[in-house]
C-alpha cells in the first residue's frame, strides 16, 4: 500500500476524532495476569500487554514488561487474551451489491450500500471479530467491490474503513463467484462454461483498457475515456485489488484456479466446500483458502459434500487457510466455534487459531496491522474466560485500537451476545452508538 506513513497518520487522527476515544488512548492501558496467546509466538503465562494511542507498545511476561507511570491497569488473572478475530467473508451492515441488470458489475461498491450504524456489527463484536471483509452477494459472476472494515465506534463508513479515502481509494477486494448462484436466465449465464467465458471476456477487455492507459504514458490527451467498470479490473490486473472468489464444487474450484493462472491476479478462494478433493491443486497454485464450517449442512446442492475436515486437509497440503462466517449463514457470535469444529475434525490447534486471526489478515493484506499481538500493531484483542476451543468459553470483552467495544457485563452488550432471533432484525435497535 502506498503512502503507508500518511495512511497510518490519517487513521490515527480519525481514531482520535471518534467520540470518547481520545482520552482512552492518551493514557496507557496495562492488561495484566492473563494467559496471552499472541499467535506470533508461544503463549505467555501471566502476561502483560501495554496499549497506548491505539497501538501495542509492549507485550511479555510480568517480569519483562515495564509498566508506564500513570497507566490504567486491568487485572485479567484467570483469563485468556487473543488477538481480535479476522472474518474474511461477511455480509454485515445490511448492504446489497449488484442488481439484476448484468452478471458482471465491477463498478458496484458495497461500501455505498452499508449502514455504518447497523446493529449487526455489534453481533460481530460479541463474537470477538474486530476486522471484517464485507462482501456483496454471490448471485453474480462479479457482484462488486468488497470493503475491509475495522469494528471501531463510528457513525460514517469512513470511520470504519482501513483505506485513506473511501470516496475514491481501494478499500477492499472484488467479489467473484461461479457455480449455481450466478446461473439463471439471460443476461446471466446458463451453464458453467458460459460463466467462465463471460468472466474471461471481462478480463480481456480490462487488459485492452490497461494497454491503452500504458500507451498514453501519462499524457491526458492520449488517455482512453474513463471506464468505471474497467478501472477496478485494471487494479486487479496490477495486483492492487484482491479477488475473493466464491466457489464450492471441485470442478468450480479448478475453473477459478484456471482463470487466476490465465490472468495472474491475486485471489482468495472462499467456501471451497470440496476443498478435501482439491487441496493438492490449491496448494500447487499457491492460492489461500477461506473456508466455512457448517455444523448443520444443507440448503445448497453444490455444498452437499462439505466436510469439517477441510481445514485439516488444507493444513496438511500446506495451504494458507482461514475461517469465515458468511454472516448470516454462520452467526458471527459463534465464529470461534468454526475453528473448534475444524480441530475436532483433525486440524491442529495452532493452525486453527491462526485461521481465526493472522491467516485471514494475510488474505486481506492487513497482517502488518492486525492478526497477532506484537509491538507496533493495532491494539485489537479479545478477553476470554477460558481456553478458546472449550464449549464453556465465552468472549467477555472485545477491544479495538485500545478502546473497549464489547463487554458482556454491560447489559446492553449482553443482549447481542445471548439474544435470539431478534438480534438479526434490522428494525430492532439497542442504540449502540
Amino acid at each position: 500500500m502506498k503512502n503507508n506513513k500518511r495512511l497510518l497518520a490519517t487513521l490515527g487522527l480519525a481514531g482520535f476524532l471518534v467520540a470518547g476515544n481520545a482520552f482512552a488512548q492518551e493514557q496507557p492501558h496495562v492488561f495484566k495476569g492473563a494467559r496471552i496467546i499472541p499467535i506470533a509466538g508461544k503463549p505467555i503465562e501471566n502476561g502483560v500487554l501495554v496499549v497506548q494511542h491505539g497501538k501495542i507498545t509492549a507485550i511479555g511476561t510480568a517480569g519483562q514488561v515495564k509498566v508506564p507511570k500513570g497507566a490504567t491497569e486491568f487485572d485479567l488473572t484467570g483469563k485468556v487474551l487473543l488477538p481480535g478475530l479476522v472474518d474474511t467473508h461477511s455480509h454485515l451492515g445490511e448492504g446489497a451489491g449488484a442488481d439484476a441488470s448484468a452478471p458482471l458489475q465491477p463498478d458496484v461498491r458495497i461500501i455505498d450500500g452499508i449502514n455504518p450504524i447497523s446493529d449487526s456489527f455489534k453481533r460481530a463484536l460479541a463474537g470477538g471479530i474486530t476486522t471484517v471483509n464485507v462482501m456483496p452477494g454471490s448471485g453474480h459472476l462479479m457482484s462488486g467491490q468488497t470493503v475491509y472494515l475495522k469494528m471501531r465506534e463510528g457513525n460514517t463508513i469512513g470511520e470504519l474503513t482501513f483505506c485513506e479515502d473511501p470516496t475514491s481509494g481501494i478499500c477492499g477486494g472484488m467479489k467473484m463467484a461461479n457455480g449455481t448462484n450466478p446461473m439463471r436466465p439471460a443476461p446471466f449465464p446458463g451453464t458453467r462454461a458460459k460463466s467462465a467465458a463471460m468472466a474471461r471476456q471481462l478480463f480481456l477487455d480490462a487488459q485492452q483498457y490497461q494497454g491503452k492507459i500504458k500507451a498514453a504514458k501519462g499524457k491526458a490527451d492520449k488517455m482512453p475515456e474513463y471506464k468505471a467498470n474497467l478501472a477496478p479490473m485494471v487494479e486487479i490486473l496490477e495486483g492492487k485489488r484482491i479477488v475473493h472468489f466464491h466457489t464450492h464444487r471441485y470442478d468450480d474450484v479448478l475453473t477459478a484456479l484456471r482463470l487466476q493462472k490465465e490472468f495472474g491476479f491475486k485471489m482468495v478462494l472462499h467456501h471451497v466446500s470440496e476443498a478435501w478433493k482439491a487441496a493438492d491443486e490449491i496448494a500447487k497454485a499457491g492460492i489461500p483458502a477461506s473456508i466455512i464450517t457448517l455444523d448443520s449442512p444443507g440448503g445448497k446442492t453444490e455444498a452437499v459434500e462439505i466436510r469439517n475436515a477441510n481445514g485439516a486437509v488444507l493444513e496438511k497440503a500446506g495451504v494458507l487457510t482461514a475461517f469465515h462466517t458468511d454472516d448470516g449463514i454462520t452467526d458471527s457470535r459463534l465464529f470461534i466455534r468454526s475453528a473448534a469444529l475444524g480441530v475436532r475434525a483433525g486440524m491442529s490447534r495452532d493452525k486453527a487459531l491462526e485461521a481465526l486471526t493472522i491467516a485471514g489478515a494475510k488474505m486481506l493484506e492487513l497482517d502488518k496491522r492486525v492478526g497477532s499481538l506484537e509491538k507496533g500493531k493495532d491494539a485489537d484483542f479479545i478477553v476470554l474466560n477460558g481456553e478458546p476451543f472449550s464449549v464453556y468459553t465465552k468472549v467477555e470483552q472485545t477491544w479495538v485500537e485500545g478502546k473497549k467495544r464489547f463487554d458482556i457485563s454491560n447489559p446492553e452488550d449482553k443482549k447481542f451476545a445471548t439474544g435470539g432471533y431478534n438480534t438479526y432484525q434490522t428494525d430492532v435497535h439497542y442504540h449502540t452508538h
